[in-house]
């Protein structure tokens, strides 16, 4: 009986840990969510979609299939030494799967699914802490545009102590971004646009983005984008 009473008084105390952690952000962060579907995200039922980055010296393609509800991936494309691979793992067994999953694969996806859907991992990630700084110069086009900050502390985000910086249009939707990578991993700043928007279902995804990696000219896109809705079978594709 002792040990229920701790559960349910640990499961408030988280609870209400996330409404403070809610309560604190600025409402911008909700809004831009909102703005890219986070309302509906419950209706999702998988996300299919494939990363393409170009890079000086790098030149490659992740298809992925996501289940959100479960967290089962499926990924298919290759590995560090050019083999083709398919593979599909749940991430809450993350630790029971190959050292190529474990290494390679998961990153891979943490990295090109917070490309994919950043505004939603900025309020489900309580690390984060947003501020909203108002009318600031975009990066690349230079016009005024209103900056989120997104900054990670700890744990959290794809590497402890990352920035995501965001230049929102007065539609909310990302015009550009900045990224800093927390840790000492290549590339470590990336300055892009978020272009090429096009709906899946209910969800709003930028499918390209052209800047510099540490000033180098970068590339990347999501091409076969489609999403099936809970109780469907049939696929729709991002238009």
């Amino acid at each position: 009986m002792r040990s229920l009473i701790y559960a349910l008084t640990f499961g408030l105390l988280l609870g209400l840990f996330a409404i403070a952690v809610a309560q604190q952000r600025p409402p911008i962060a909700q809004e831009v969510a909102k703005t890219y579907g986070l309302d509906s995200f419950g209706q999702i039922e998988a996300i299919r979609y494939t990363f393409n980055i170009q890079l000086t010296g790098l030149n490659l393609s992740r298809s992925w299939e996501w289940h959100p509800k479960t967290d089962e991936v499926t990924y298919e494309g290759k590995d560090k030494d050019g083999k083709p691979v398919k593979v599909t793992y749940q991430r809450s067994q993350l630790g029971s799967q190959s050292d190529m999953v474990k290494n390679e694969v998961d990153p891979g996806f943490v990295n090109d699914n917070y490309w994919l859907i950043f505004p939603f991992h900025a309020v489900w990630d309580n690390s984060a802490t947003i501020t909203d700084d108002g009318m600031q110069k975009l990066p690349i086009a230079k016009t005024p545009a209103q900056r989120m900050v997104v900054k990670y502390s700890g744990g959290g985000g794809y590497t402890p102590g990352d920035t995501w910086t965001l230049y929102l249009g007065t539609d909310k939707r990302v015009k550009e971004f900045e990224y800093k990578r927390g840790g000492d991993k290549k590339p470590s700043e990336v300055a892009a646009t978020w272009a090429g928007y096009k709906k899946a279902g209910p969800l709003l995804i930028s499918t390209e983005h052209r800047g510099t990696a540490d000033g180098k000219p970068v590339h990347i896109s999501f091409s076969n984008v489609s999403v099936q809705l809970a109780g469907q079978k049939n696929w729709i594709p991002a238009r």
